[in-house]
């Protein structure tokens, strides 16, 4: 078995989202299991998010110093929960969501990828030229909801037809992220597209 990276204590102010009190759209805790608010307005497609953590204070500290210090050990710290979930699903593909070109040179890595066999970049999806001129942490609600596809598929991206595509990103705030993905994804073909997230 894995020995933990944190201490218990720490663990513990980390909350656990239970799908059998999850809504079934984006993963948000709740009483009880059904589509949120936010999921009754989005229009309906072939996609559910599952987020593993409530985005709390614990799950924001975690964030700054990962993130957005740059801090990349941290990245073992969910690393084994991330991974019991993503062999739970039955999915073809596990496709990550990737950062921009300047996200790389100023981090230097992908926080997604870091949970993933030491960093390695599985994707086949990439943003375009024009992806997030503002980081998403930066944008309001309203912004991150009407913001283009910034998403396209790479030219050796596989035959998605009748597939089932399962996205990884860090935290679900409005989903309009990871539905970007999942989008472009349908419309290439796949059958179903399932959304994990960290945080929600």
């Amino acid at each position: 078995m894995q020995q933990p990276v944190v201490c218990q204590a720490c663990w513990e102010t980390f909350t656990p989202i239970f799908s059998s009190q999850a809504c079934i759209g984006c993963g948000r805790a709740q009483t009880q299991r059904s589509l949120c608010h936010d999921c009754q307005r989005w229009a309906p497609m072939a996609f559910d998010n599952r987020a593993l953590f409530t985005y709390n204070e614990a799950m924001q500290a975690y964030f700054e110093q990962y993130k957005f210090k740059g801090d990349y050990r941290l990245r073992q710290v969910f690393r084994a929960v991330l991974t019991a979930k993503l062999v739970s699903i039955q999915a073809d593909f596990i496709v990550p969501i990737p950062v921009t070109p300047d996200t790389m040179i100023t981090r230097g890595f992908n926080q997604v990828t870091g949970w993933l066999n030491d960093g390695e970049n599985l994707s086949w999806l990439r943003t375009t030229d024009a992806a997030k001129p503002i980081p998403q942490s930066h944008k309001t609600r309203q912004d991150r909801l009407l913001t283009a596809q910034p998403f396209e598929l790479s030219p050796d991206a596989p035959d998605l037809r009748t597939k089932t595509v399962l996205l990884i990103d860090d935290v679900y705030t409005t989903g309009r992220t990871i539905r970007h993905a999942a989008i472009l994804i349908l419309e290439n073909g796949a059958k179903s597209v399932i959304g994990i997230t960290l945080a929600r």
